[in-house]
């Protein structure tokens, strides 16, 4: 599959190593960013993807940042979608303790590109019984 990108700084994805599943994404800043604890800021990347049709690109927290400083993607993960040409920005939370400190060049996140499919919706007035059912959070044991 491929993704086409350009760079407002030069810089591109790329992977950490051989086995790696995410991309290394940089902060593209003027200025370097600090996030409060309890904050969010939108970190602008440089980067804008042309990504095909039945793919989308999810980005994600890097386990670094999140267990060393309380950093993670606001949003949980977030999707680039095949037909959004527009600057990828990263949205960050400070979970931790401390201010954090975002620089020009700092790997913020991963994104890892996955295939979908879009599916057909269906009203039902009633949906078949599992063993599971409406068993929620916990119900399948620790």
């Amino acid at each position: 599959m491929l993704v086409r990108i350009t760079s407002q700084s030069g810089r591109y994805p790329e992977y950490a190593t051989a086995g790696s599943a995410g991309m290394d994404i940089r902060a593209y800043l003027d200025e370097p960013v600090v996030i409060q604890p309890g904050k969010r800021a939108l970190i602008p990347t440089g980067l804008f993807m042309e990504i095909p049709e039945g793919y989308e690109v999810q980005l994600r927290a890097r386990s670094g940042l999140a267990i060393r400083n309380g950093i993670c993607l606001a949003n949980g993960i977030g999707t680039i979608d095949s037909d959004y040409r527009g600057e990828v920005g990263v949205a960050l939370i400070n979970l931790g303790e401390e201010p954090f400190t975002v620089n020009d060049g700092d790997r913020i996140a991963q994104m890892v590109a996955c295939r979908y499919e879009q599916v057909e919706v269906v009203p039902a007035e009633t949906l078949n019984e599992t063993e599971r059912s409406t068993g929620g959070f916990g119900s399948t044991g620790i």
